[in-house]
């Protein structure tokens, strides 16, 4: 047993990389990333993020070729993966990124995790992110997440063709990258959407910190001006091909050398660096509570939505078949690109659990195939605070006629995503169902069939939601539940945080109070 495999999961990238850095100071390794049929059959896998991966994957490829490696791709479950590899080449160590991901790739770690004590395999894992894995509270939080992005990034190792172990002939796996076909996926990939690899990563982050961040300011709201004010870095930093310690470091060195002048892009640098840090705040979430992929985080909430599900109205948002002109375009956006910004993601959100009173988890799901960048920590934090679950957040509910009246005022975002209302007089932009007859057959535009009614009556329907939710919001047992949530999961400085100090009762009240803006994946 003279090498170590160093197992890639979400972090596809040779650059500031501790399970790969460390392994090579141990002695020759295999690289090796595993096709999990297991997880790309969740409802949650999408043939977008598995291209993503194969473009991410084959950069990493060409890296190792340059210094004389190779990345092994293998099919299979991990855990017999493992095993037979074992027994065909043994080896000594296991190095790799822990990983924050769905309860299919947490129940594979448990399996792995079993699998090593069985055949006394050590298995070394590194932070990827600034998230504390078996953290007891939330009281000294911030401080990890600085140590964690203060410290300095690893270079990639000096390496060579002596660095790496062969794999010997004869394993009986797959040595190739499953097709989409095999593993049962829709082959539908948004042809707009962004391209996987460092390089591109890279590029985006260039782009970002040399020019667009002057647009994050006041930029990153509307859907007209977010695809370039936003970084658009969410799923590089998701595959791993950027490290957040990376980014972290790059943007505070551009904040640095920014003239007295430049104050808009400082400020809005500054801002994109406490994004990150949101960023991990959420995923901590999920990886204190794995549950919250599929219950509710505030269980007072049980029961609210599940009983009521209608399909008809599920069926008009996914295709776009709202009749709010906003909710619609943003759909058919993310139908061709895999991205929105937060604001109108959480619209799409409050839209769907508040007037179309739909339960958040299959939602989730939908919206988690239909987001490039799709980070399961953030993602399902965000469809319960949205949807008013978690207990601790107020409710935001989101008109969409007021949002198209403040972020698309003259409908260019929706004229372009939804081409029956380039037809549509200006006058009906924000409710184009309120046109006289004589005005459709004017402008050549039937309501109810070139362009949906709504669903339903949105004024009346989010009164009644807010009325449902409500009424279990003041329970006194479900407010009194509230604290324990609060003690687990809400955001408060430690008294070591070079912040300053805050006591855990003033902090309670500080629960996430910027997390409405973020950005990266929510």
């Amino acid at each position: 047993m003279t090498y170590s495999i160093v197992w890639f999961k979400r972090d596809l990238r040779l650059h500031d990389h501790l399970a790969l850095h460390n392994a090579v100071s141990q002695g020759k390794v295999l690289c090796l990333y595993v096709v999990e049929p297991s997880l790309w059959a969740q409802e949650d896998a999408a043939n977008q993020h598995y291209q993503f991966l194969l473009e991410s994957l084959r950069e990493l490829y060409a890296a190792l070729r340059q210094r004389g490696g190779q990345l092994h791709v293998i099919t299979g479950e991990v855990s017999e993966v493992f095993a037979q590899l074992f027994s065909h080449q043994p080896f000594k160590a296991i190095y790799s990124h822990e990983e924050t991901g769905n309860a299919v790739t947490y129940e594979r770690d448990k399996s792995v995790t079993r699998w090593c004590k069985q055949a006394q395999i050590d298995w070394h894992e590194f932070a990827q992110f600034g998230v504390v894995r078996r953290l007891k509270n939330r009281d000294d939080w911030q401080r990890h997440w600085n140590v964690h992005n203060d410290a300095a990034c690893v270079p990639i190792p000096v390496l060579n063709a002596e660095n790496f172990e062969s794999l010997a002939p004869g394993l009986a796996l797959p040595q190739l990258p499953a097709s989409n076909q095999q593993l049962h996926l829709d082959p539908y990939d948004p042809p707009l959407r962004q391209r996987g690899g460092r390089l591109q990563g890279v590029a985006t982050l260039n782009d970002f910190l040399d020019e667009r961040c002057r647009q994050y300011r006041g930029g990153i709201s509307s859907p007209l001006s977010a695809p370039t004010a936003c970084s658009r870095l969410s799923p590089y930093l998701s595959y791993g091909c950027l490290s957040l310690r990376e980014i972290v470091h790059a943007t505070r060195q551009q904040v640095s050398a920014l003239t007295p002048q430049e104050e808009r892009e400082k400020k809005g640098l500054n801002a994109f660096v406490s994004r990150l840090y949101w960023h991990c705040h959420f995923i901590q979430k999920l990886e204190s509570e794995p549950e919250l992929e599929y219950r509710n985080l505030h269980r007072g909430y049980d029961g609210l939505r599940e009983d009521d599900w209608n399909q008809a109205h599920f069926d008009a948002l996914v295709n776009a078949r709202t009749g709010w002109p906003l909710v619609d375009a943003c759909v058919m956006m993310l139908h061709q690109t895999g991205w929105l910004n937060f604001r109108m993601r959480a619209m799409l959100v409050s839209v769907a659990a508040y007037p179309l009173w739909l339960d958040w988890r299959p939602v989730g799901q939908w919206l988690a195939r239909q987001f490039l960048d799709y980070e399961p920590g953030i993602h399902w934090s965000q469809m319960q605070m949205q949807s008013g679950t978690t207990g601790i957040n107020i409710p935001r509910i989101y008109n969409p006629i007021k949002q198209a009246s403040d972020h698309d005022p003259h409908g260019h975002f929706v004229r372009r995503w939804l081409p029956a209302m380039r037809r549509v007089p200006d006058t009906w932009l924000f409710e184009p169902w309120r046109m006289p007859p004589d005005v459709q057959r004017a402008c050549g535009v039937e309501v109810g069939v070139d362009i949906p009614m709504p669903v339903v009556d949105l004024e009346s329907a989010t009164r009644e939601a807010k009325a449902r939710l409500f009424a279990v919001r003041g329970q006194p047992q479900v407010r009194a539940a509230k604290r324990a949530i609060v003690e687990k999961h809400g955001s408060r400085q430690g008294k070591n945080d070079r912040s300053g100090t805050t006591s855990r009762k003033k902090a309670a009240s500080k629960v996430a109070p910027v997390a409405a803006q973020l950005e990266l994946d929510w």
